[in-house]
């Protein structure tokens, strides 16, 4: 159901005018707004903080999402499940493609999309509160990447060593861990991340014996 009109988007908390927006382009400001508001203040940041920084009635911003939660839901969709590719399943399964090929791939793309403040700061904000963004994320993430990952690893591993989830969650988060010390500790990162994610994939298959162009 279309939202209502934005009768009141032109009054702001402070009887500054704003210009009228139409509903769909208003929810997305909202969105787009809140997604650098929470990874700032964190995901207890105020509603009536956000509008302000919107320029519009916080019964407005009620409007549009009845609830902080809501919103805060709307904010995953945009940073978290928006980003993952679809066709990133199949691509990883595609054996005609060479292993390391395809996780090189996967991770350059990926790290292109979670290297930034917002994405961080917000998962970080997310864990810290309890919020259920993070297990949730985690969950969807393990299901339709990493297990993929998994699979693909055992079909070619050679030797007694058999990869387990656990091995793949330390390649992934050995990566991800390269944006965490930018954009959490704040710590210089590599120069050239797309170089550490090459070497940390060639690690991981020649752990268990895979052969770099398989």
């Amino acid at each position: 159901m279309d939202q209502p009109a934005d009768s009141n988007a032109s009054d702001s908390e402070d009887g500054a005018i704003r210009r009228r927006l139409p509903p769909a382009e208003r929810r997305q400001q909202i969105v787009d707004v809140a997604v650098r508001f929470f990874a700032e203040v964190g995901l207890d940041g105020k509603t009536r903080e956000l509008a302000k920084r919107l320029g519009v009635t916080q019964s407005l911003l009620f409007n549009y999402f009845a609830t902080k939660d809501d919103l805060i839901e709307a904010v995953y969709e945009k940073v978290y499940i928006g980003r993952l590719s679809p066709d990133w399943p199949e691509r990883l399964s595609d054996r005609d493609v060479p292993l390391r090929d395809r996780l090189i791939a996967f991770y350059s793309e990926y790290s292109a999309l979670i290297f930034e403040r917002e994405w961080m700061r917000i998962f970080m904000f997310s864990g810290l509160a309890g919020a259920s963004l993070n297990h949730r994320y985690l969950k969807h993430l393990g299901d339709v990447i990493l297990r993929p990952i998994l699979a693909e690893t055992d079909a070619l591993a050679r030797g007694d060593t058999r990869p387990t989830m656990e091995d793949v969650w330390n390649l992934h988060g050995g990566i991800v861990y390269i944006g965490i010390r930018q954009h959490i500790y704040r710590m210089p990162a590599p120069e050239h991340p797309e170089d550490e994610i090459a070497r940390a994939i060639a690690k991981y298959l020649q752990f268990f014996e895979i052969e770099l162009e398989n």
